[in-house]
């Protein structure tokens, strides 16, 4: 049971983005008001206040940052993207929940089980207003984090906050998971998952182990990426703290997360940053053509449940399970294959004799497509695609020192964050906050662009010789 003091943080947050805004530069302020929020306030927790959506530790950074901006501060922060197809993805992302309570108003009975409801109107409408705070968030940062300054500010702060949550972290590694009981009053997830290899893994006050040893990975990605083009008195400072979030990521015990950062460190320290989008936009589509790929029977999932033997019959019983637990999710949820079947269990298997569930949803695609068909699939992983795919588009006229130099690492780390999606629930306001800044940055580039050959033609014209009569 939380505490008073889960619900007072949650509570005070606002105020701590209203000071971080006085007192910082305005994308600084952004950044650790969302970044903040998200490795500090109570997970799982929320105010639940009659007729709004569920008030937590995800919508409240983007609320307060974006009514800060737009009232307090007076900018305008627009909604839509430039690209038709962004703007269509956005008008799905909004609108999807409407078709699937429309095409799920018939109540499910389970036995021994209370009926799952039918969902109305007013279901959706409450989804809608949960995907409008996360795209707050996705808006703010394509506003104001789409500089070259300004991602490189967001890397510093990865660096920053990656070496800062390093100390609950280590004490979790040593004493147990305990930071939030200790805190906050409660464990938000199974203690067992957090129990690995005669150790532990850390938590704090994240929704699960997985979430804290992604993000040490992106801290040490980030750390590389400044080391690669900073001065060479500041680059010793920054190998050094990448190195120790290096050890620190090893100590998470996550598997996942240490083979990103071993196969994409090299890759962030000597690639071409050209070649770094590339990478990224590739991990993108692969992200994309998943449920298809899995619906047609292409993924490896034999190979990869013999690689996952090798590290350890740990790894591939529980890559086994996750497989088992997609393939009857998806079979599920292909019965209703455009919509999907909405939530309160109903997207999930039950037992047909105890009632119970029997399924667990790892992967944020199959969560996604379970509750929202193919719509909310296509919506929400092209909303997080769109900004690499602009961007290859856009660098490859550029020379490589047009490309900013941040743009590739951050590509990277938001293109294995949707490979990551795949096995693992990771969507957090990270997610948003870099995707935003990216496309933000493609739309500059694609208007620097258009504006370029305008201007071309402009002068061609003027230079084109008169025609005396």
């Amino acid at each position: 049971m939380p505490n008073a003091l889960a619900f007072l943080a949650l509570l005070i947050w606002p105020i701590v983005v209203v000071v971080l805004f006085r007192r910082m530069p305005i994308e600084r302020a952004l950044i650790w008001s969302i970044l903040g929020g998200y490795l500090f306030l109570p997970p799982v927790v929320a105010i639940d206040l009659p007729a709004v959506p569920p008030i937590d530790k995800m919508s409240i950074p983007a609320l307060s940052a974006y009514l800060v901006c737009t009232l307090m501060l007076g900018h305008k922060v627009p909604l839509l993207p430039q690209s038709i197809t962004g703007r269509a993805l956005f008008a799905l992302f909004i609108v999807a929940p409407i078709g699937t309570a429309l095409t799920n108003p018939e109540w499910i009975m389970v036995p021994f089980h209370p009926p799952l409801s039918g969902l109305t109107l007013y279901d959706s409408l409450s989804i809608m207003a949960l995907q409008a705070f996360v795209l707050m968030t996705w808006a703010l940062a394509r506003r104001f984090l789409a500089t070259a300054a300004a991602m490189r500010e967001l890397l510093i702060a990865l660096v920053v906050g990656g070496l800062i949550y390093s100390i609950p972290m280590l004490i979790e590694i040593r004493l147990s998971p305990q930071m939030n009981v200790w805190i906050y009053g409660y464990f938000q997830h199974s203690f067992e998952q957090m129990m690995r290899n005669g150790g532990f893994r850390p938590i704090v006050f994240l929704a699960h182990g997985l979430w804290v040893a992604f993000f040490a990975m992106t801290a040490l990605l980030a750390a590389l990426a400044l080391a690669r083009h900073e001065p060479p008195k500041d680059r010793k400072r920054l190998l050094v703290a990448a190195a120790y979030l290096g050890v620190l990521l090893v100590l998470c015990k996550s598997v996942g997360s240490l083979i990103y950062g071993v196969a994409l460190a090299p890759v962030v320290l000597v690639a071409a940053q050209r070649n770094m989008i590339i990478l990224a936009a590739a991990m993108a589509v692969f992200a994309l053509a998943y449920p298809m790929l899995r619906i047609g029977g292409y993924i490896p999932v034999d190979w990869l449940l013999e690689q996952a033997g090798r590290i350890s019959p740990d790894r591939q019983q529980s890559l086994q399970f996750r497989f088992d637990n997609e393939a009857l999710l998806l079979e599920h949820a292909l019965k209703k294959p455009w919509f999907g079947w909405g939530g309160y269990e109903r997207n999930l298997l039950h037992d047909d004799i105890t009632g119970r569930v029997n399924t667990i949803s790892d992967g944020r695609w199959v969560i996604i497509f379970g509750i929202f068909g193919w719509t909310g699939f296509i919506a929400e992983f092209g909303i997080q695609a769109l900004p690499l795919l602009l961007l290859l588009r856009e660098v490859r006229v550029l020379k490589p020192a047009a490309i900013a130099a941040p743009l590739g690492a951050l590509a990277l780390i938001h293109g294995v964050n949707m490979i990551d999606m795949l096995p693992n629930g990771t969507l957090t306001p990270l997610t948003w906050l870099i995707a935003g800044a990216l496309l933000g940055h493609a739309e500059a580039l694609a208007a620097q662009r258009v504006a370029s050959r305008q201007k071309r033609e402009s002068d061609m014209l003027s230079e084109r010789p008169k025609t005396v009569i």
